[in-house]
């Protein structure tokens, strides 16, 4: 490994729905558990509805249940945080939550049958040591492959920005193998994003400008996350901005 190799495993933020019965499908398990998970069991209140009042009658039905996800990780080999929020903004708390945990990462749960094959749309700033860390992190010991695609446009070099991250996975000590670069230049990239996602079993996204809370429940990602078929890790830039 070289000396840009992985200094600490990332942190990622696992949001569930637990009153609801939102649940990680057990291949995302295994696939995320190189990483040091945080399982975030969460609740949306209705706005009459007091948070004291909701944690008095719900608070040990969502804990069980955020822990019987964590089990599923502990499974896997990994020991696993758990939290428990009631809230009236779901977009707020995973923010908060996020930044209190020092995540690198926020997962938007979907379906998937088994993770092999990573997509990382690559559209703007982002903060590359950050994605470099967890891709290649959780790659490290599976056979599945990441496909940098970069999106071009306007103000944007495409092909520098891909080729920035593939020397940042290569560093890290992913062999070339698992690493494929593509790019394109697509009239709507959020649209071209959930159209390959059929063909991919996660995708990894840059935060990209402006807060979490616009990058994980604003316009472009959220249309990613709703029309997408596989799972999406959102990587959080340091504060400071990406690099």
């Amino acid at each position: 490994m070289s000396d840009l190799a992985i200094r600490e495993p990332p942190r990622v933020l696992v949001p569930v729905e637990v009153l609801e019965g939102e649940s990680i499908s057990p291949s995302l398990v295994e696939f995320l558990a190189p990483a040091e998970v945080i399982v975030l069991g969460y609740h949306v209140l209705p706005d009459q509805t007091p948070t004291e009042q909701a944690s008095m009658q719900f608070e040990d039905r969502a804990r069980a249940a955020a822990e019987d996800i964590a089990a599923v990780f502990r499974e896997a080999g990994r020991d696993v945080e758990t939290r428990v929020a009631f809230t009236h903004d779901r977009d707020q708390t995973v923010d908060r939550v996020a930044a209190d945990e020092g995540a690198t990462a926020v997962l938007l749960p979907n379906p998937v049958a088994e993770v092999s094959d990573v997509l990382v749309p690559i559209r703007g700033a982002i903060d590359r040591d950050r994605l470099a860390d967890l891709v290649a992190t959780l790659l490290a010991e599976a056979s599945g492959s990441a496909t940098l695609w970069g999106l071009d446009g306007e103000g944007f070099d495409a092909p520098a920005a891909v080729e920035a991250v593939r020397e940042s996975l290569a560093g890290r000590g992913l062999p070339a193998a698992q690493i494929r670069t593509e790019t394109s230049a697509p009239e709507s990239p959020v649209r071209a994003i959930v159209e390959r996602s059929a063909d991919f079993d996660l995708i990894v996204m840059g935060e990209g400008e402006g807060s979490l809370f616009a990058a994980l429940f604003g316009d472009a990602t959220e249309r990613v996350a709703e029309g997408a078929v596989a799972p999406v890790l959102v990587v959080r830039d340091r504060d400071g901005g990406a690099d």
